[in-house]
């Protein structure tokens, strides 16, 4: 199953030279590149692992891509993403959001419904990333 979180997800795989593109447009927009990655891409795990700290004072996406790329080079078998933030405000709005890096076997999601007292329905959405269970988010 394809994991379909963020900007492109539904498209095919961003090529080096288009994510390129796509952080250059972040980068002209005066926006600040982070890369995050993570092995449980479960929709309510919002908080991925930092590679490194936000960009805030680049201005080449060659930085940027060089630390795509140290981060795939680290963890080939994990998700990986580049976030793009807009600090205009005084605090920082994500603008752009967008995987770069995906496992060779990816997570499935499914939903669970359980019937309890009174009728009630409960709802558990649960990933099994790579083939190994993890119920760890409900």
């Amino acid at each position: 199953m394809r994991i379909t979180q963020g900007t492109f997800s539904f498209l095919p795989e961003l090529t080096d030279d288009e994510i390129r593109l796509q952080i250059d447009y972040a980068l002209g927009q005066g926006w600040a590149c982070s890369v995050e990655f993570t092995d449980d891409p479960h929709p309510r795990n919002t908080y991925w692992e930092m590679w490194g700290l936000p960009m805030f004072d680049l201005r080449d996406a060659a930085g940027v891509m060089q630390e795509v790329s140290a981060c795939r080079a680290a963890y080939p078998q994990h998700y990986i993403k580049v976030n793009a933030f807009d600090s205009v405000r005084g605090f920082e709005t994500m603008r752009l959001s967008f995987i770069v890096n995906r496992p060779d076997v990816e997570a499935t999601l499914w939903l669970e419904r359980d019937e309890g007292e009174g009728r009630a329905q409960r709802y558990a959405l649960r990933c099994r990333a790579g083939g190994a269970r993890t119920d760890a988010h409900e």
